[in-house]
């Protein structure tokens, strides 16, 4: 999980559970709260009715119930029980609610004073009351239905508010995460994009408060380092490379015309050829190296128009000249667009050394000594397909096939450094082209070639 999917999703369930428990909370406070309320209007009805039948004597209990009848505090489904200190009746109002009751209740009562409890839907109160002459306990039932249906409101307001915010939080954290994150997305866009050739990239920053320009600051600071560094090392390449030419191209004289000379003897020439061969191996290799010292953006900028197929063709022609029993069958795909698309902005030696290494080397591993050349337009884009017949590599080493100095098993008894491959990629990177190895057939190997 990216970190920018981790805040959202960490906020988000932040608020999510925040939300819901601020949400639980308030209705658990105001069914409390209802409860309290209705509790005591039950109390107020209840001390009302007993006042009335103690402390007004011309108030009877017929009276009582017509008074009760037509109050303005009237309860729904309410019931109202009066008893004596003996535990008899005296008075109980005209509805036909009930009230389930007994003795131990009001025993309870008189202990404890008041008591509160649900029956049903029905929510009873109770309570003492004591007089110098007399004790009355007063029993009364009613339905909160007022209470209830408020408190069901606010239930179903909380979960559609808790679902409705909770879905909005969610996208908008998410949103916001994803603008927060932005700067961090193009530093990281910056960074996939550098490699060995454009190692002056440079990230952009604006300010030193930032965490993000923090980092890009101490990445350019650590950039620069690392492209002189590197710039130092390819410099050093360059210089060995040319200091070893030199003597290198003297000993290839020196024995060439030791080998010449009719005085040594066959098996003389015989070991001078050998060491030649040696020499020359060492040539090509550095060689090699000088060139994957000078591929640089700087050295080679990619202005002038090249033919992609007269580069090819330049480079088979050169590759007959060391292997002239090799075959090449080229195939051009007609297409309306293939004459703008053969058309590449580049090096054009650098190309054809390119060229010409992926060729060689389906010239040299190959079993029939003959490789397939293919040029056609893909999505407006160049294409060239390279395949020959040989043993093909193992997919371990298709990994790292296009690393310095790798050969695979079916380079054992080739002469080769294994840098053809590297060059060939350094060069076509440079150019803005990929290549690919596939095995698209048993015994067949193949390399595709993509100019974007």
């Amino acid at each position: 999980m990216t970190l920018k999917n981790r805040i959202s999703l960490l906020v988000s369930l932040l608020f999510t559970i925040l939300f819901g428990l601020a949400s639980t909370v308030i209705f658990v406070l105001y069914s409390n709260f209802r409860k309290e309320e209705f509790r005591d209007r039950l109390e107020i009805k209840a001390l009302s009715n007993i006042k009335l039948l103690v402390n007004v004597k011309e108030v009877d209990d017929q009276l009582l119930k017509i008074i009760d009848q037509n109050s303005i505090n009237k309860l729904y489904d309410e019931k109202t029980l009066v008893f004596d200190s003996h535990y008899k009746l005296i008075y109980s109002s005209i509805d036909d609610a009930k009230i389930n009751w007994s003795i131990e209740d009001l025993k309870y009562l008189k202990k404890h004073k008041t008591f509160f409890k649900q029956q049903g839907n029905y929510e009873v109160y109770g309570v003492f009351y004591d007089t110098k002459d007399r004790d009355f306990y007063a029993l009364i039932s009613a339905k909160d239905d007022y209470g209830k249906r408020k408190l069901l409101f606010l239930r179903y307001t909380l979960i559609v508010s808790y679902i409705f915010f909770t879905c909005i939080c969610w996208v908008l954290t998410s949103f916001m995460v994803k603008k927060a994150m932005n700067p961090l997305n193009v530093f990281h866009q910056k960074i996939k994009n550098i490699n060995e050739n454009n190692l002056d990239t440079r990230v952009e920053s604006k300010s030193n408060k930032n965490e993000i320009d923090l980092i890009a600051n101490e990445f350019n600071f650590m950039m620069d380092r690392i492209e002189i560094s590197y710039q130092k090392q390819k410099e050093f390449t360059a210089h060995a490379s040319h200091e070893l030419r030199t003597p290198l191209s003297r000993i290839t004289s020196q024995i060439e015309n030791v080998a010449a000379d009719p005085a040594t003897s066959e098996k003389g020439k015989s070991f001078l050829k050998t060491i030649l061969s040696d020499v020359n191996q060492l040539t090509e290799l550095i060689n090699s190296l000088l060139i994957l010292s000078k591929i640089d953006n700087k050295n080679h900028e990619n202005t002038e128009v090249q033919r992609m197929d007269e580069i090819l063709f330049s480079a088979i022609e050169n590759l007959n000249k060391s292997f002239p029993d090799f075959v090449i069958l080229f195939e051009m795909e007609e297409s309306e667009n293939l004459d703008s698309v053969l058309e590449i902005k580049g090096n054009k030696n650098l190309l054809e050394i390119a060229l010409g290494n992926i060729l060689k080397n389906a010239c040299v591993y190959s079993d029939d000594k003959q490789a397939k050349v293919k040029l056609n337009e893909h999505n407006n884009h160049l294409a060239i397909s390279i395949s020959n017949n040989g043993k093909t590599l193992s997919e371990e080493e298709q990994k790292n096939l296009f690393q310095p100095f790798m050969r695979g098993q079916n380079a054992k008894g080739k002469a080769g450094f294994g840098l053809g491959l590297r060059i060939v990629q350094r060069i076509l990177t440079l150019h803005n082209c990929s290549i690919t190895y596939s095995v698209p057939e048993q015994k067949v190997n193949l390399f595709q070639l993509l100019f974007h």
